[in-house]
């Protein structure tokens, strides 16, 4: 039986290249790369959150306001 592995391709500014042919350092740039895109999509998401409160909040505000005379 014949086995068909796939080498894991990594693309960098268009263009791909073999995981195995980078060198320890460049797995190491590319590992914090990973974490720190990870992070980020881990801050948007509670930014989205924390908005979403603040529009409550907000909303709850404006509701309690006394009413306003002209």
């Amino acid at each position: 039986m014949a086995e068909n592995k796939t080498e894991r391709k990594i693309k960098i500014n268009d263009v791909d290249y073999n995981f195995s042919d980078l060198s320890d350092n460049a797995k190491g740039q590319l590992q914090g790369l990973q974490i720190a895109e990870a992070e980020m999509k881990r801050l948007n998401m509670q930014l989205a959150i924390a908005q979403t409160a603040r529009n409550a909040y907000m909303q709850a505000l404006s509701a309690d306001l006394p009413a306003q005379q002209d």
